[in-house]
């Protein structure tokens, strides 16, 4: 790699982590909660990957699938993939949003904009967290096991859904509260997604 491209690489991930920092203590406690779920989602699509290949082996090589294994990965891991890197998305600013005229609007309105948003969010967010709750503890309470060759219990699929929707409900409001403060503040009191990338594109694919 041409040092030039190097230094200029370097330069774009130093500012990537420069925007992801946590801007106060209470945004770095959410982010160590949200570097150990990210962990656990890594790990469980390490996971899907490392039963898939062994069920194929064993299927062609054997003729001994695992009669386990889309059961396992469908109703734990994809879970856990999903749910757990949410809120972990979110600190990143990972998620798609619509910001061509967000840069536009003054910084006051465009806080209490965001902050209207991440309320809605919240209240959203943790409806969906409490409904997984109720079905996770009636679950474990009844004993609930999936109708399958194995019978998983379920409420471990409730519980990813809930730690994870927990976790995102609180992103969400520590976003709303800290943008809403950020109207009456000279300063910005909350993360702040990068600005576009407006570097001019090169080559065949843009490279």
């Amino acid at each position: 790699m041409p040092r030039a491209v190097h230094l200029k690489l370097e330069e774009k991930m130093g500012g990537v982590l420069e925007e992801n920092r946590p801007v106060n203590a209470l945004s770095a406690v959410l982010a160590r909660v949200e570097t150990l779920l990210i962990g656990i989602s890594a790990l469980a699509m390490a996971a899907i990957m490392l039963i898939v290949v062994l069920d194929v082996g064993m299927r062609y090589l054997l003729s001994a699938p695992l009669v386990w294994s889309y059961s396992l990965i469908g109703l734990y891991l994809v879970g856990a993939v999903f749910f757990l890197a949410l809120s972990d998305a979110m600190h990143h600013h990972g998620h798609i949003a619509l910001d061509v005229f967000v840069p536009l609007l003054p910084r006051p309105v465009r806080h209490l904009t965001q902050a209207a948003g991440y309320i809605a969010a919240t209240v959203f967010v943790a409806v969906i967290a409490w409904l997984g709750y109720v079905q996770a503890q009636d679950a474990f309470l009844s004993d609930h096991r999936a109708a399958e060759i194995v019978p998983w219990p379920t409420w471990i699929a409730h519980l990813l859904l809930t730690v994870g929707m927990a976790t995102l409900c609180l992103r969400c409001g520590y976003r709303a509260i800290f943008h809403l403060l950020s109207v009456f503040s000279p300063t910005d009191l909350v993360e702040l997604p990068p600005p576009p990338n407006t570097d001019t594109k090169t080559g065949e694919h843009g490279e």
